[in-house]
């Protein structure tokens, strides 16, 4: 029990000859170091608040402004027109102070706000501009003299040098959009899934929500929308996410993968080193605010930064009605599993963050530990994976004190999660499912080896490959795309290894060593646990899922054809379903709204007329020319439809904010009653890739694999595909065993063929095309 010894101070014994007291010298310099560390966050903390508070000013623009008002006084003339003197009059000062000196103080009283009111007049200014999109809708590469304008003015007011979260007090508000355009937009979007007498149904439902419940529900809506910040992202966060009772594991969480071709190192503990090291780099940044502002690619523009708060130190608790989400403003340690154990392991030491070697030596003695796990521990991890109301029983009633809490209350504070797998992971040359079962890995594991409740938990395979699950409802892909892209980043090109695989550095021998984690689970638990983990495991065993990296063309022979790469990925996906199918559905592709303050996600609903007149053109033997045209057609609505959804006028956020308000006042609608239940049997998204941390042009072999998530609906599909580079497209493809008419491999293939039945049809000279394959830099494949 020597890791108990260290967690006190002073131990004293009571002996005949009175109190003999011991001081742990080590414990009080921890203590100390560690109030330090505390202390310096909270004045940075307070040095950023400042900072983000003037911006787009700065603090040393007070100065500026109280020199110029008082040389403007100096020269004998009232830059202030009587407001200098009318504050001298009504200042409460002593008789000491002298007329010259109560002078001063007003100017610079007058000055200071002076300064705050040219601070608020700029935040106004830039919020009004951020909140113009009309430079959204233009064609590309031609732009009005209007949009010249405002990007100068942007540039104006956006100040120099912004931190993380300088931005969040000049994004506009998200827009409530007006009931009859909605109720259109959503005709509109079903109009191909229905047969006229379906479609006159709900157009008269429509028309009846619209005339009557639907201004009432929207006068309540706007009421909220001018209180709170974003009228949709606090009850998408609750009715969405937190109040699902289902498992968390593969219904909500995702995951993202490792180098496809790359392994920096085949030491599992090496590899766990680096990243770990590099994940408290990232943090340090994040909380220094040194992070540039998300801005869209190209642009000036920024994106709300929100949602990067809740990064670490976050766990999801379970409630027996609704989840709540839990984040502690620091921790210094990690969670860590390993056959059936759990370990605290501190990351830093005297105040200092370990070093990529010391690091290493410590998860290596976490996989040299032979203790056993105490009983009920090895599958804790199931009640994690399985209902959420009996983990919230089960934590009410086993873990609420004692030994058990305190555990718990260890896996939950700490900055994340880490499990060590015995496994061996990634892209293998014998085996054509490699791939498959990496991702299956990352989904769910074996059901009880993460803590799906934790913002997230990463993974380290025996071989040195690694991946991350998620945890979805504190934020959305891109925000933990940007720390896993940079993660990976740093481990390879700024981290690296010595010749032998290991991390670079020296190991400190004081280093205390990790602490296991002890547990007291009775056998009623244990059968909760067993419970959950049956749940899980069913759950899990019914997932069918296909990776796949299509490499005989990417978006950069996509953009030859002028054709945005998102559209002809997603009429691929129309195209493929319909053939596997023999009918259209409905079709989710998730898009951003972090244009506007605390933005999430907006739904694009990718099957429109325009696509399914191109796709029953196609398969109905249409001459050519007509089915480009027809594409096109489809291709510009996509287009239309993403940049309605970016900028706040999409359909689905506004109908769920309206359901969720009829609900609150006790009325039913048939219309958002029968919406709200259409199944989402084709459920997309585009994993984000952040270019400008890797040089994939001159290195093509660190390329990701990208990510994906679990199928949305029982007899749908979930497909999630990513852009690396110009040249390879990545697809994660989810659907389940127990439905009959979905195979996510078939469906593969029938991707795969439409891609290159769209490419034929758009470019059917081939001849370059051909070239370009050749002269395509060869990957490195060290698996």
């Amino acid at each position: 029990m020597a890791e108990a010894h260290q967690a006190v101070a002073f131990q004293f014994t009571v002996t005949r000859e009175g109190i003999d007291l011991q001081l742990s010298h080590q414990a009080f310099t921890e203590i100390y170091l560690s109030g330090v560390r505390s202390w310096k966050k909270r004045i940075i903390g307070l040095k950023n608040s400042v900072v983000t508070g003037v911006y787009p000013a700065s603090p040393s623009s007070w100065l500026f402004v109280v020199i110029a008002i008082l040389a403007t006084m100096y020269t004998r003339s009232d830059p202030s027109m009587g407001l200098i003197a009318k504050i001298q009059e009504n200042l409460p000062v002593s008789q000491s102070m002298s007329n010259q000196c109560q002078t001063l103080v007003s100017a610079v009283l007058f000055s200071t706000m002076l300064w705050l009111l040219l601070i608020f007049t700029m935040r106004m200014c830039l919020k009004q501009l951020l909140s113009y999109h009309r430079w959204m809708f233009e064609k590309h590469g031609k732009m009005s003299n209007t949009t010249k304008v405002w990007v100068a003015l942007v540039r104006i007011f956006s100040g120099r040098k912004p931190l993380l979260y300088s931005y969040q007090g000049s994004l506009p508000n998200l827009p409530v959009p007006a009931i009859k355009d909605t109720v259109q937009r959503h005709l509109e979007s079903v109009r191909p899934l229905m047969d006229d007498t379906e479609y006159e149904r709900m157009t008269m439902l429509a028309a009846e929500f619209e005339s009557s419940l639907g201004n009432r529900l929207q006068w309540y809506l706007k009421l909220k929308a001018l209180w709170a910040t974003n009228y949709v992202s606090d009850w998408w966060e609750e009715y969405v996410y937190l109040r699902g009772r289902s498992p968390i594991m593969v219904n909500s969480n995702f995951y993202g993968m490792d180098f496809m071709y790359v392994t920096p190192t085949p030491i599992q503990a090496a590899r766990a080193g680096n990243s770990l090291h590099a994940h408290f780099l990232y943090r340090r940044k994040l909380n220094k605010e040194e992070l540039k502002p998300t801005r869209i690619p190209g642009t000036v523009i920024p994106l709300c930064s929100a949602q990067c708060e809740r990064l670490f130190n976050t766990t999801r608790i379970p409630g027996e009605e609704t989840d709540t989400l839990q984040h502690w403003q620091d921790s210094d340690y990690i969670a860590v599993y390993h056959r059936g154990r759990y370990f605290r392991l501190r990351m830093y030491q005297a105040g200092r963050l370990l070093s990529p070697r010391e690091i290493e030596s410590q998860i290596q003695s976490i996989l040299d530990d032979p203790s056993p796990p105490s009983k009920g521990e090895a599958k804790l991890g199931a009640l994690t994976a399985g209902d959420r109301i009996p983990w919230a029983e089960a934590r009410k009633k086993y873990f609420s004190s004692g030994v058990n809490k305190q555990s718990l209350d260890c896996i939950e504070k700490a900055a994340f999660f880490v499990s060590l797998d015995d496994d061996e992971q990634g892209v293998m040359a014998d085996d054509p499912a490699s791939l498959d079962s990496y991702a299956k890995s990352l989904l769910h594991g074996k059901c009880y080896d993460r803590w799906f409740d934790k913002s997230f938990t990463v993974i380290y395979y025996k071989n040195g490959k690694m991946g991350v699950n998620v945890e979805h409802s504190w934020a959305d892909a891109p925000v933990l795309s940007h720390l896993w892209q940079q993660t990976l980043s740093t481990d390879c090109f700024q981290l690296g290894y010595n010749a032998e695989g290991h991390c670079k550095g020296e190991v400190d021998s004081s280093l205390p060593p990790p602490q296991k984690l002890n547990w007291e689970i009775p056998p009623e638990c244990e059968e909760q646990i067993s419970q959950s983990l049956a749940v899980a495991q069913a759950l899990a065993d019914d997932v069918d899922l296909h990776v796949f990296s299509f490499q005989d063309f990417g978006k950069g022979k996509v953009k030859k054809c002028r054709v945005s790469p998102d559209a002809f990925i997603q009429i691929a996906l129309q195209l493929a379903y319909y053939r596997d199918h023999g009918r259209f559905c409905l079709t989710y592709e998730a898009s951003m709204t972090r244009l506007f303050k605390e933005g999430r996600t907006e739904t694009v609903r990718s099957c429109t007329n325009e696509s399914s007149a191109f796709v029953r053109a196609l398969e109905g033997g249409e001459v050519a020319h007509v089915c480009r045209r027809l594409f096109h057609d489809a291709s510009e609505k996509h287009q239309h439809l993403y940049r309605m959804a970016m900028t706040g006028a999409g359909v689905d956020r506004h109908l769920f904010c309206l359901y969720v308000m009829s609900k609150y006042l006790g009325v039913e609608s048939p219309f958002l009653k029968e919406v709200l239940s259409e199944p989402w049997r084709l459920s997309t998204s585009q994993s984000p890739m952040h270019v400008e941390m890797f040089d994939i042009v001159n290195h093509p072999e660190y390329v990701s694999c990208g990510g994906g998530f679990g199928p949305v609906a029982d007899d749908g599909y979930g497909v999630s595909y990513s852009f690396m580079g110009e040249n390879i497209l990545n697809l994660h493809i989810t659907c389940k065993h127990s439905c009959p008419d979905t195979n996510a491999r078939k469906f593969g293939a029938q991707i795969k063929k439409a891609l290159h039945d769209l490419l034929h049809l758009l470019s059917p000279n081939q001849t370059e095309f051909n070239r370009m394959e050749e002269k395509r830099p060869e990957v490195k494949k060290n698996l």
